[in-house]
């Protein structure tokens, strides 16, 4: 801890909005969510206000100090410590008797009563619960507590100035708690009045359907369908645009380069090579992304997540693991390194272990648009090979785009081929929820047996979507985070794929290196082409395969070093004289199997090197690391030999 700002810890009940609180008073963005467990680890930054500097500590969420799990031991052992010099207890104005309990063991606490340290009281979501007709007292509780106490709204800038003023006013301070007994139950009957016609009535009328054994597990289906639909049919024009603005600057690109003095080979890796492709992820990537994740967030937003942890557990149980593996595998839809550090959560270490060994089963943000595109190749390639691929170099320019960004083929509908397209991505989805329910099972069974143990699951209220909110968490933590990590590492990764391409192997006596030709093969062709007898037996090829392993530093390349590797070992033809990605992948031997077997494979696939590092570092453990390494290969490969085998049977037949 830096000596010369003063502590200042935030503690309280989990999702009562610890960290939205904690980022308006450092200007930070710690992830926030309308559910508990967010948090898993303290964060810190710095408050500057009226000359004096803070270092303020967002602590996980804490019921109790009678802890029962990892995080929680993180909040009790910090707020024992006497590290803080003070202490912003912050509860829901809606349940504040909780929050009271909370309270009074911090206050009792032996280091907060000898030093006089001071304690606020920070009453959020006080407009949720004016909303809710629900009235505090707050003259009462602070003539009882005898401690400030601070009714705010997080998103306020008016209320969190107020609750700066009180940790200024409250610095130095030396508070008395010797004579402080207080009863939370009977303070907070006082002190709260509700309405006569219960609040929460309509709450239960929704929890019912969206937690019943049927409706719940429609509701979340529809709920997924619907913002896929939403997100591919959506993109349709912006993928359009994109395409022609950025495709229409190439030439002109190549031009300048040449006029500059660049090499022939130069304007070729740089513009045919790197920028033609960084523009191909951006128009096809970003429109779906930047709807995608912002309707994701709404539903994080609204509560919803809890719940359908809370669908969920019925069928963990079976598995002898634990219901929260589900909110883990919500937050592995974001990153799988989060979801891995998400697992903390999890008080058992047997059901801990099985969360992180299966969450790389559930596909995160960066295979997320490898995804959406593969499901519209499909279409388009299964007509390429059930009607021939003339129809597909028929195509024009501006359908590229569209079909390339997410349409299904001129023979469907708009509506049609988007909600087709949908219904796969649900599927897929869903796929990687039962896998990962079917590995838990097995390992539950084998290596990892035990009973799984009972826990408790805060349904947190509905709230109001903060639209500003989550439109700045979905584009700048979201959508742009995943598109710059995939421009950021595709750069540097389309120069390599181009320096492989154009160097053959000579061996000592001729320098060890030269350039390829049709006499001396590449070392990109040499190294595809000893994977591609792997790659067809998997229903891709050696360069799909490459790409994957090239592309364990990030899952958001495998696609753009596909195309590189495509453009870089063919011709460097233009897009636009194929009229369609689909005929370029054709060409290279691409058929109706091929994106369903990619897809599979980026379903199925060992974690990036970021989500292996995590899992290293949460297991401590280098077998444990491989066999979350293992696990969802073996399965990808073995489901693709079996899927490739299937669609050629079905193609023989039909």
């Amino acid at each position: 801890m830096d000596e010369k700002r003063k502590v200042v810890a935030l503690a309280g009940n989990p999702n009562v909005g610890k960290s939205t609180i904690f980022n308006g008073l450092t200007g930070l963005r710690q992830h926030t969510g309308n559910w508990a467990g967010v948090t898993v680890t303290a964060a810190a930054g710095i408050l500057e206000t009226e000359g004096e500097s803070y270092l303020i500590v967002d602590l996980p969420g804490i019921y109790s100090l009678d802890v029962q799990s990892g995080e929680e031991e993180i909040a009790r052992d910090f707020l024992c410590s006497g590290l803080a010099q003070t202490t912003i207890v912050i509860c829901d104005a809606t349940c504040l008797e909780r929050g009271l309990y909370l309270l009074k063991q911090i206050l009792s606490l032996d280091h907060v009563k000898d030093t006089g340290m001071p304690v606020i009281l920070c009453v959020n979501l006080w407009d949720e619960a004016r909303r809710k007709g629900i009235d505090i007292d707050i003259s009462l509780l602070q003539d009882v507590l005898q401690i400030p106490v601070i009714p705010i709204c997080a998103r306020s800038r008016k209320d969190l100035n107020a609750l700066k003023q009180a940790i200024r006013s409250t610095d130095g301070e030396r508070f008395s708690y010797d004579c402080l007994d207080f009863s939370p139950k009977q303070l907070a009957g006082e002190a709260v009045t509700y309405p006569e016609r219960s609040f929460r009535k309509q709450e239960e009328f929704l929890d019912r359907l969206t937690t019943g054994p049927v409706t719940g597990i429609l509701i979340m289906l529809l709920l997924l369908l619907g913002i896929f639909w939403i997100s591919m049919a959506g993109a349709n024009y912006p993928s359009a645009l994109l395409w022609n603005l950025l495709f229409a600057g190439e030439e002109k690109l190549a031009a300048l380069l040449t006029f500059l003095g660049a090499s022939p080979a130069s304007v070729n890796c740089l513009v045919y090579g790197v920028y033609r492709v960084l523009a191909w992820v951006v128009s096809v990537m970003l429109p779906p992304m930047a709807i995608f994740f912002p309707l994701f967030t709404l539903l994080e937003d609204l509560g919803y997540l809890p719940r359908a942890a809370f669908n969920m557990d019925r069928a963990f149980q079976k598995c002898r693991a634990c219901g929260k593996q589900c909110l883990t595998m919500a937050m592995g839809l974001g990153c799988n390194a989060a979801g891995v550090i998400g697992c903390r959560i999890i008080d058992s270490p047997r059901e801990r272990l099985l969360a992180i060994l299966t969450n790389a089963f559930v596909p995160c943000n960066g295979r997320l648009p490898t995804l959406f595109t593969m499901i519209s190749l499909f279409f388009l390639l299964a007509r390429s090979t059930f009607s021939g691929a003339d129809s597909c170099l028929a195509a024009s320019e501006s359908s590229l785009a569209a079909d390339s960004g997410l349409a299904a083929g001129s023979s469907l509908t708009a509506v049609s081929s988007s909600l087709a397209a949908a219904l796969m991505l649900t599927g897929a989805l869903v796929a990687g929820v039962l896998m990962t329910l079917a590995v838990s099972w097995l390992l539950s069974h084998t290596l990892l047996r035990g009973i799984p143990s009972a826990f408790t699951l805060e349904l947190p209220p509905y709230r109001r979507p903060q639209i500003g909110k989550i439109l700045v968490r979905s584009v700048l933590d979201r959508t742009l985070f995943v598109l710059g990590r995939a421009a950021a590492v595709a750069a540097p990764a389309g120069l390599i794929i181009w320096i492989l391409a154009n160097i053959s192997f000579a061996g000592p006596a001729a320098g060890w290196f030269c350039a390829a030709g049709p006499g001396s093969p590449s070392l990109l062709e040499i190294f595809t082409g000893f994977l591609d007898p792997l790659g067809r037996l998997m229903g891709l090829d050696g360069v799909i395969l490459a790409a994957f392993i090239l592309g364990f530093p990030a899952n958001e390349i495998v696609l753009p070093i596909i195309l590189m590797a495509y453009l870089q070992t063919g011709s460097l033809v233009q897009m636009e004289e194929l009229s369609a990605l689909s005929a370029l992948l054709s060409a290279h031997g691409w058929t109706a199997a091929t994106p369903i077997c990619l897809m599979i494979f980026c379903l199925f696939h060992w974690p990036c090197s970021t989500t292996c590092l995590t899992i290293h570092k949460e297991t401590g453990s280098l077998k444990w690391t491989a066999a979350a390494i293992i696990l969802p290969t073996a399965a990808g490969v073995i489901l693709c030999i079996t899927a490739n085998m299937l669609f050629h049977l079905f193609a023989a037949v039909f």
